[in-house]
C-alpha cells in the first residue's frame, strides 16, 4: 500500500460474506505537509524544512555559540529538516569576514559539537549548504555595504567563472531610453 491510502475492511449488513471482506482504499487525513517523507536513506518526520539563512556571524569561518543557540533552536522547533547556512569549502570561497566554513579542524570541531547537541535535543534531520562565493568572495557584509573589501579590510584574492565583478552586470533600461 502506498503512503497515501490505507485498506479497511468495511461491512454491509445487506451484503453477502463475500461482499463483506472486500477491502476499501481510504486517503490518509493527515496533510501531506506533516507526513514523514525519505530521502534515500534518511526520513525525517515531516516535510517541514529551515532553509538555509547566512548569519555572517562567524569567525574567520568558524560557526560560535550564535550558531550552536540558532541551530538547535531550529532542531527541536518541529521542522523535518533543518538546514545550516551557507558553509564555504575554502577560506577564499567565503563571501564575507562572517561566512561559516567546513576548511579547518576548528571550523569542523564547531560543526560536530552543533550537530551533536542537535542531535541530542531534537528529532530534526540535519543538512549542510555547501558552497564558493566565486566572484562575490572578499565582500563586505550586507549591512556593511555589501561591496568587495578595500586594501585595510584583509581582503583576499577572488576565483570565480567570470572576471566580470558581481553588481557589474547590464544596465536596466529606462523608460523612453533608444537603444542604440
Amino acid at each position: 500500500m502506498s503512503e497515501t491510502a490505507c485498506a479497511v475492511t468495511q461491512s454491509n449488513p445487506q451484503a453477502s460474506s463475500v461482499e463483506n471482506e472486500r477491502k476499501v482504499l481510504q486517503r490518509d487525513k493527515t496533510p501531506h505537509l506533516f507526513r514523514p517523507v525519505t530521502f534515500r536513506a534518511v526520513t525525517a518526520r515531516n516535510r517541514i524544512m529551515v532553509s538555509p539563512m547566512c548569519q555572517y556571524s562567524a569567525t574567520d569561518g568558524v560557526a560560535d555559540d550564535w550558531h550552536f543557540q540558532h541551530l538547535a533552536s531550529r532542531a527541536v522547533g518541529g521542522a523535518g529538516i533543518v538546514f545550516t547556512e551557507v558553509v564555504h569549502t575554502e577560506r577564499r570561497g567565503r563571501i564575507t569576514h562572517g561566512c561559516t566554513g567546513i576548511y579547518s579542524d576548528a571550523s569542523e570541531d564547531a560543526f560536530a559539537r552543533i550537530v551533536a547537541h542537535c542531535k541530542r535535543i531534537g528529532t530534526a534531520k540535519l543538512g549542510i549548504q555547501l558552497a564558493h562565493a566565486g566572484r562575490k568572495a572578499s565582500s563586505a557584509r550586507p549591512w556593511e555595504g555589501g561591496l568587495g573589501l578595500k586594501p585595510g579590510e584583509d581582503p583576499w584574492p577572488t576565483i570565480g567563472p567570470s572576471a566580470i565583478a558581481p553588481g557589474a552586470g547590464p544596465k536596466e533600461m529606462l523608460a523612453g531610453q533608444k537603444i542604440v
